[in-house]
């Protein structure tokens, strides 16, 4: 069994200076020792500011770890952004005094820490606070706030209902293929590991080679169900299957065949967590096991209220009352409950209440259809939502995509919905996907799900068009999907999104050969910012295979360059 510890005494513990804390991916291990002289330094970091709240981003599970520490040992209030995308950090440093980790004028460290820091006092678990946000997953990402107090009962819970599943061998090194900078992540591979002595690797893996090039033994393996569908039986899991003591999995429903493609190939039935930012941890479950329902975790109760809805109470909330979840669940015995979908998911459409829910299951009977989701897309002139769907296809979907093209498509697919819709409320606005737009966690959040629905580019306003030339000129949008994480709090055009919107404007007014060859002259003199008007000038050559551009302004040429392409003399 490993040692156990409080979230409040992890950094004041005496002894245990040689344990390994973490592991680079280089195979260093950085130890206790150093850890507890990285989190002193980061406390005087913290104290050095006068402010209260401090904001954390950062990719590396080590040094968040200890700047976490460090922030609450300086008694300051952590927030925790799920991302760093530009409107996420727009948002976040109005709400903040300070940042550390990869956000604007983060504080660092000077130099490197001392050998030994005295050590700090035990934290209060009252008045130690985190702010951490929703997914998005259903809107805007709201602010939860958990005491540690709160972040203490969670771990101890885990501690009691898997400790002997993931210890069975000596402690074991925890990988990760989520983030800490939401409240799965954060618990599973970092405050548990902490606080039970096992080591962590301080890399985020992504893809399946990663995951399977690890050696560390015994381990165990905290992921999503994104990335266990992406298992693959040509990758060899030998090594990594005979150091495994546990897969577990959190942030949406696990697929049976995900499930059982992590018993096949991993040689384990995975762990299902269900829960939420706002109530943590709720129950548990291994799909691939006979009595596959949920069943609470040590310490949690539940009840079915009026409608189905289901309503919990446990320490993992911030006051003794019951928390009544947006989803429904039907009682199956004393100790067992399955979940029968989402209550909240109901919008108004001319006045008609929509089951969001009911679309997808709808449509989810389609055989065009591998996966759909329904949401109600804002308008930015306070006019009601439009309901939009964007779904990933089937081979037969896909086929009759290619066929027919999508308007067939889309009316096959409102035939189905018109079952059980009204035809007032049919959606308007069709993406399909090849691959979901996932986060850190694995989750498709609403943030991603209207962005497939917004513009990568601006409508051209031709002032003329001939054979050889065009020229038009765009606004820029600030709201234009290409702008996503270019760059936080000084949004620019990207390069590259000039060019492609050179060549795709082009097309529309020329001939282009299908094949690109290569790009001559690129310049880039200026920046192209959100609220420009440009002007496009296109030149198109057909005997070399030559496309010149470039944009200008009043302010001067922007950027310009020469594609070329097959066909040319």
């Amino acid at each position: 069994m490993a040692e156990w510890l409080r979230l409040t005494d992890v950094a004041t513990a005496p002894g245990r200076m040689n344990r390994p804390v973490a592991w680079r991916a280089d195979g260093a291990c950085l130890r206790r020792a150093r850890w507890l002289a990285d989190v002193a330094a980061w406390q005087a970091c913290f104290a050095a500011h006068s402010g209260q709240r401090f904001a954390l981003y950062f990719d590396d599970a080590y040094a968040f770890s200890a700047a976490l520490f460090g922030a609450w040992h300086a008694g300051k209030t952590v927030y925790l952004p799920g991302d760093a995308q530009a409107a996420t950090v727009e948002r976040l440093l109005a709400q903040v005094d300070g940042c550390a980790g990869q956000l604007p004028g983060a504080l660092t460290l000077a130099g490197e820490p001392p050998d030994a820091a005295p050590q700090p006092a035990p934290l209060d678990a009252r008045t130690t606070r985190l702010i951490i946000y929703t997914s998005g997953s259903s809107g805007e990402p709201s602010a939860i706030a958990k005491t540690l107090a709160q972040l203490d009962a969670e771990v101890h819970t885990l501690q009691a209902a898997f400790a002997a599943r993931v210890d069975g061998a000596g402690p074991a090194a925890v990988l990760s293929t989520v983030s800490h900078q939401h409240i799965y992540g954060l618990l599973f591979a970092l405050l548990w590991p902490l606080a039970a002595g096992r080591p962590f690797l301080a890399a985020r893996l992504q893809y399946p080679e990663e995951i399977a090039a690890c050696r560390l033994s015994p381990c165990v393996l905290v992921t999503t169900p994104a990335h266990l569908r992406r298992l693959s039986g040509a990758v060899d899991w030998r090594a990594l299957r005979a150091a495994l003591q546990a897969v577990f999995s959190a942030g949406e429903p696990l697929p049976a065949e995900a499930a059982a493609a992590t018993l096949t190939l991993l040689d384990q039935s995975p762990i299902e967590v269900y829960g939420s930012s706002e109530t943590g941890g709720i129950a548990w479950r291994q799909p691939t096991m006979p009595d596959a329902h949920w069943q609470a975790l040590p310490g949690v109760q539940w009840r079915i209220e009026a409608e189905g809805g289901l309503a919990v109470r446990s320490r993992h909330l911030a006051d003794d009352d019951w928390y009544v979840t947006p989803d429904r669940a039907e009682a199956l015995a004393a100790d067992r409950f399955a979940l029968r979908g989402r209550a909240d998911r109901i919008v108004k459409i001319e006045g008609k209440r929509v089951s969001l829910t009911a679309m997808e299951r709808l449509l989810a009977t389609c055989e065009e259809i591998a996966e759909a989701r329904v949401l109600l897309l804002p308008q930015d002139d306070g006019a009601p939502g439009r309901l939009a769907v964007a779904a990933a296809l089937t081979p037969a979907g896909r086929a009759l995509l290619q066929a027919e093209g999508r308007r067939a498509l889309n009316e096959r697919l409102r035939a189905a919905l018109l079952r059980g819709v009204e035809r007032l409320a049919l959606p308007r606005r069709w993406r399909y996907v090849r691959a979901w737009p996932l986060n850190a966690q694995g989750k498709v959040t609403q943030a991603a799900l209207e962005a497939l629905f917004r513009p990568a580019r601006p409508v051209a306003q031709w002032r003329f068009r001939d054979a050889q030339a065009a020229c038009a000129l765009l606004d820029i949008d600030a709201k234009l999907a290409v702008f996503d994480g270019h760059f936080p709090g000084r949004p620019i055009l990207p390069g590259v999104a000039q060019v492609d919107w050179a060549v795709a404007f082009a097309r529309e007014c020329f001939a282009l050969p299908p094949r690109f060859l290569r790009l001559e002259a690129l310049k880039f003199q200026r920046p192209l910012l959100p609220g420009m008007q440009i002007e496009l000038s296109l030149q198109w050559q057909a005997a070399t295979g030559a496309l010149t551009f470039r944009y200008a302004s009043p302010a001067g040429v922007h950027a310009g360059g020469r594609l070329v392409f097959e066909g040319g003399a």
